[in-house]
């Protein structure tokens, strides 16, 4: 009796040929899409040109209105503000980028061991994630200024270790819901090994789970980064940051309402268009969904 052909596995999932249409169609989709390519277009601009330096005090000029000079006006040091968050930006792509990158990497691993082992290496990686959740990213970043003082990298490394138990978590619902379809079976009767299994056959389906995934904690890890900042335990001076100017703004509400509107309405549109996407992609990548539309 011959075996079953090893073709009888599907291929990765690939874009269908009306993706794109339907993707432009989608106005989730090209809402969030728009408003993080301009923090990816702000982030970029940044490292060529900003309108001043962010660094360069001038308190003659301190607290000035928006004007030709200045377009969103300065803050109480003299700065101009618009650079100030050009430069914010950067800073917050950056601590997202590292610690989403530290919490899928980490934990889209030990997801996939323990739906690939099962039994004791599930339940030890499983308790162990639920341990992780009782230390979010402020707690832990709290515990780690008060041992190694406060930074931007300990700032993405709590922000890291928060997010590997929720990818743990998602990868293993995920892989164990492929594990138990008719082509990963086709597979072991082929004499597939689980690790040959794992990296061939689920990885490749759930990838679309994972980047939904990826861009929800993308907007967690930047308000994380802004509250850490906010509370003095982020990105320190001179470096600027979102949460930052929110926390210099805070005493001079009454003096320059517009120091606080800016930063404040920049993370909201950050996170935002994150979640949009997201919540995009989710409809997009789903073929459940798709067939429903």
């Amino acid at each position: 009796m011959n075996q079953p052909a090893a073709t009888s596995t599907p291929p990765a999932p690939a874009l269908p040929a009306g993706w794109l249409h339907r993707a432009l169609r989608h106005r989730s989709f090209v809402a969030g899409a728009v408003l993080v390519l301009l923090l990816l277009a702000a982030a970029a601009l940044s490292l060529v040109w900003t309108p001043w330096s962010p660094y360069d005090m001038d308190l003659p000029a301190r607290l000035q209105p928006p004007s030709g000079q200045h377009w969103l006006g300065t803050d109480a040091f003299g700065r101009d503000v618009a650079a100030l968050l050009l430069v914010g930006a950067r800073n917050s792509l950056l601590v997202g980028v590292i610690a989403v990158g530290i919490g899928m990497g980490l934990g889209v691993a030990l997801g996939l061991l323990a739906a690939a082992r099962r039994g004791w290496v599930e339940e030890a990686i499983m308790r162990l994630a639920d341990f992780t959740f009782a230390f979010p990213a402020i707690l832990s970043a709290i515990m780690m200024t008060a041992v190694f003082g406060a930074g931007i990298i300990n700032s993405i490394i709590a922000i890291g270790i928060f997010n590997i138990p929720t990818f743990a978590r998602v990868t293993r619902a995920s892989a164990n819901a492929v594990g138990s379809r008719d082509f990963i079976l086709a597979a072991r009767a082929c004499g597939k090994g689980s690790v040959r299994i794992t990296l061939e056959h689920v990885l490749p389906n759930i990838a679309s789970v994972l980047i939904v995934q990826a861009t929800v904690q993308f907007a967690i890890a930047i308000l994380a980064e802004a509250a850490l900042s906010y509370l003095g335990l982020g990105t320190q001076p001179p470096q600027p940051s979102w949460g930052r100017m929110l926390s210099d703004a805070q005493t001079l509400m009454f003096q320059a309402p517009l120091l606080a509107v800016w930063p404040g309405v920049a993370i909201a549109l950050a996170v935002l268009g994150l979640n949009l996407l997201g919540d995009g992609l989710r409809d997009l990548l789903d073929p459940r969904l798709t067939r429903q539309r």
